[in-house]
């Protein structure tokens, strides 16, 4: 699994979590989660079934590199921090007023 492999998954996840479905809402919660749990909420696991094979499929590969990867990496570290930052907005407002 490369980097390049991981950005684009993110990037398909940014994409769908972007737009407003159920499976817009997983993919934010996935990416929120990761990005900082504790103040985005978390990713509950039985979302995966509530998105397509291909989106559960960029979640494990994210997944998988993180579990490899020796120290705590984000989306920022593929240049997705505003895209975080916009996703944030878009789906956790309350608290990013806060």
């Amino acid at each position: 699994m490369t980097d390049d492999g991981v950005g684009a998954a993110i990037g398909r996840l940014v994409d769908v979590a972007r737009s407003d479905t159920g499976q817009s809402r997983r993919c934010a919660n996935f990416l929120l989660a990761w990005w900082n749990g504790d103040d985005w909420g978390h990713f509950p696991i039985a979302d995966l079934f509530g998105v397509d094979a291909s989106l559960s499929a960029d979640m494990a590969t994210i997944f998988a590199y993180l579990a490899a990867y020796p120290t705590a990496i984000y989306p920022d570290a593929w240049g997705y921090r505003d895209a975080m930052a916009d996703l944030v907005d878009k789906w956790r407002p309350e608290a990013a007023a806060a």
